[in-house]
């Protein structure tokens, strides 16, 4: 099994990075930061996660961005979440002594700060501490001035057009050739606290806060929250850390879920596919709701919702497949070449031009998003149940078309097979959930169009050759999104058209143990150059397929192949590179966090089910109760 962390680091990266994997995250539900092994936050947008960062370490190099509070000459001997948080405990260790770090981004105040402390618990630690603001993605060097705050404690206070960051503590650092320094000692028993606030420029400085206070308020804000977890089977630990960070990854303020906290993190180091992925997209913000819910998550479901209604209000001929996390259409996708890029790897985007896609998948999963919730309890309103009508008519006005599909590809557009799946999915969802719950809809049209649609797509994206469902019409390859027909119901989990498609999904794509590709870059026209590492959330679809076939032993052997690659913060990037056992992609990725909670759920109902089965008396066909529930099992 890959260890933690890869004791070398890849041989691309520029003087001061560090491996992604080498990265906590801290977050207060507006924004993210990231921190390294040796207590440099790298990555910081300012106030939101679709801010401009003002720490841009991460794909430069320290001139661009960083707050380092390290320990000289000390290794990290072990990073540790303070219970179910993103508290953050780091215990370094030097020739001379002992010390722990904490970081946090509070929550719960309405600011957006974070707080740092370190103290020797053993000997005595030489303290080094770095403080280069460079708001702009590492572009703007601010105007620096020490002044007094509101209690008459000395400040340092970067401003540069509307932002501003304030610094304050024990012991502030000292102007040195453009950034700010220190180094000096603590001794057992000894620490030195530091806070960060963001503020508007215009605005005078927020009262200083106690930091003590405010992490373990932190902390055992979080720990209440995943209390909520349902799931109690044998993934839970890491199954609990991705709820979280979905719930990290939610704008607490507007609802809105973003896809990863990072842009431009790449798929291949060294190379060019690098992509910003701080927005909404509906498809990962629907799965993220999924996630929730069936873990008991119900709120974020109805925000979520709210958030879904405002975004989208207007003409359904306008959805867009993302939306800024208020609910904004424009991203612009542009380079900012004033970075070299994580490991050279360039260009860095800032926005996404993917955002003027068609995806005819995207309403699938919104669908199925709001068929969880509304099956939750989550009871439909006016505005909401009207929003679907006008989406799925629209969908079905133009379902034929190709698209891009899923992977958001930049080559030609095809008849993706998943894409015809998904659009499958929304129709039924939209039939159920007018059947079931009453809702006032054109069932006779929607019918029809369902079991067109299926027939369709079992004509079309079925290879009689391959004996498998194919990534597009005239293909005769796959893709790992193949995954998803047994895992949204299209067709029964242990249908054998569905096992010899997972069968050749797995001879094409699997690449290591539990580790697939999402397609082979050179069968499929994405518009890109070079080549890919395992994506994560393929991984996590295949141990789900497999759990709702009843081959519980080959889904555990996926899970128990994946969940250690979260080292021991269980965190999740986009991909996985087995060779030189390092994450690679943005990070923490939405989709391999709630696509890993989903597979946990699937396999422990297919343990339980397998339990219940082999305790039962053999019998024939079963009862009627017995067969609805094996039908549910399947769902």
């Amino acid at each position: 099994m890959p260890p933690h962390h890869a004791p070398v680091p890849p041989a691309h990266l520029l003087p001061g990075q560090s491996p992604v994997e080498d990265y906590a995250v801290l977050g207060d539900g507006r924004t993210a930061a990231l921190v390294s092994r040796d207590g440099s936050v790298d990555w910081l947008c300012l106030p939101g996660f679709d801010s401009d960062a003002c720490f841009a370490a991460l794909l430069g190099g320290p001139e661009h961005g960083r707050w380092r509070l390290a320990v000289a000459g000390a290794t990290c001997e072990r990073r540790r979440w303070v219970g179910d948080s993103f508290v953050l405990e780091t215990t370094y260790r030097s020739a001379t002594g002992t010390a722990v770090a904490v970081d946090a981004m509070p929550l719960g105040d309405g600011r957006a700060d974070l707080v740092r402390r370190l103290t020797c618990t053993d000997g005595e630690v030489e303290v080094e501490h770095e403080w280069t603001v460079r708001f702009g993605y590492g572009a703007v060097e601010p105007w620096v001035q020490h002044v007094a705050d509101a209690q008459g404690c000395d400040t340092i206070r970067a401003t540069a057009g509307p932002d501003a960051l304030v610094l304050r503590g024990s012991r502030l650092p000292r102007a040195d050739d453009h950034h700010h320094v220190d180094r000096f000692r603590l001794r057992a028993g000894e620490s030195v606290d530091l806070s960060l606030t963001w503020t508007p420029s215009w605005r005078p400085t927020p009262p200083r806060l106690p930091v003590e206070a405010r992490v373990e308020a932190t902390a055992t804000a979080w720990g209440l929250w995943a209390r909520g977890c349902r799931y109690q089977g044998r993934y839970r630990e890491a199954v609990v850390r991705s709820l979280l960070v979905l719930r990290m990854l939610t704008d607490s303020a507007t609802g809105g879920i973003v896809a990863a906290a990072t842009t431009s993190l790449p798929e291949s180091p060294g190379g060019t596919r690098n992509w910003d992925y701080r927005y909404t997209w509906l498809r990962d913000a629907a799965l993220t709701v999924e996630a929730l819910v069936e873990q008991g998550f119900h709120h974020e479901a109805t925000q979520w919702r709210d958030w879904l209604l405002r975004a989208v209000a207007g003409d359904p001929r306008d959805v867009q497949i993302m939306y800024r996390v208020d609910g904004g259409r424009r991203m612009p996708e542009r380079e900012l070449d004033h970075l070299p890029g994580w490991a050279g790897s360039r260009p860095v985007r800032v926005g996404n031009g993917a955002v003027d896609q068609v995806q005819h998948d995207v309403l699938g999963e919104v669908m199925c998003a709001l068929a969880v919730a509304r099956d939750a309890g989550l009871a439909e309103t006016t505005a909401s149940w009207a929003l679907q009508r006008r989406l799925v008519d629209a969908l079905l006005d133009g379902w034929r078309e190709p698209d891009r599909g899923i992977w958001e590809v930049r080559g030609a557009p095809r008849r993706f097979t998943h894409s015809g799946v998904m659009t499958w999915a929304a129709v039924d969802r939209a039939v159920r959930g007018a059947r079931a719950y009453g809702l006032a809809a054109p069932l006779a049209r929607w019918e029809a169009a369902r079991d067109e649609i299926h027939a369709d797509v079992l004509a079309r994206g079925w290879s009689s050759r391959r004996r498998s469902f194919v990534q597009h019409e005239g293909a005769e390859h796959t893709d790992a999104a193949l995954l998803q027909i047994p895992i949204v119901g299209f067709l029964p989990a242990d249908d054998p058209r569905v096992l010899s498609t997972v069968a050749a999904v797995r001879e094409e794509l699997e690449v290591a143990p539990g580790l697939l590709l999402r397609y082979r870059t050179e069968a499929t026209d994405d518009g890109l150059a070079g080549h890919e590492a395992p994506f994560l959330a393929c991984s996590s679809w295949l141990a789900d397929a497999l759990a709702r076939a009843g081959d519980v032993d080959g889904a555990t052997r996926v899970l128990d192949a994946m969940v250690p690659l979260g080292g021991e913060l269980g965190l999740l990037a986009e991909q996985y590179d087995p060779v030189g056992g390092h994450m690679l992609g943005n990070v923490p990725q939405a989709l391999s966090h709630l696509a890993l909670v989903r597979a946990a759920h699937s396999h422990g109902r297919a343990e339980r089910l397998r339990a219940e089965r082999s305790r039962a008396p053999v019998a024939g066909p079963g009862t009627e109760q017995e067969r609805a529930r094996d039908e549910e099992d399947r769902r």
